[in-house]
């Protein structure tokens, strides 16, 4: 089990979680942010910092969010595991659920 961001994120991506996160596992993708799965340590200190509730321990997702799970794990199938977020930056795409998904409204 890991932690994963759901649709609160989409078109905010405030990053706070980035600097809480020891292992620096949360990848930026175009218009979210995503927890890598396999390098995820479990330790939940991104969970308090994010200011739109957006991150969930995976089986505490929200059903009506409960996409966003196989969504995180899914982004990083063709980047396979970089070893942190800050040797890559943005990644210049989102997973397909999340890229159509209509813009959110972030007042």
């Amino acid at each position: 089990m890991t932690f994963v961001i759901a649709l609160p994120c989409v078109d905010v991506k405030d990053k706070a979680c980035l600097d809480e996160c020891p292992v620096d596992c949360i990848y930026e993708g175009e218009r979210m942010l995503y927890i890598h799965p396999g390098e995820c340590i479990d330790c939940g200190a991104c969970e308090p910092a994010c200011p739109v509730e957006a991150i969930y321990f995976e089986d505490d997702t929200p059903e009506p969010w409960r996409p966003f799970n196989t969504a995180n794990d899914e982004f990083f199938t063709d980047l396979g595991s970089p070893g942190g977020s800050a040797k890559l930056g943005l990644i210049e795409k989102d997973h397909p659920m999340v890229a159509a998904l209509p813009v959110q409204d972030t007042v």
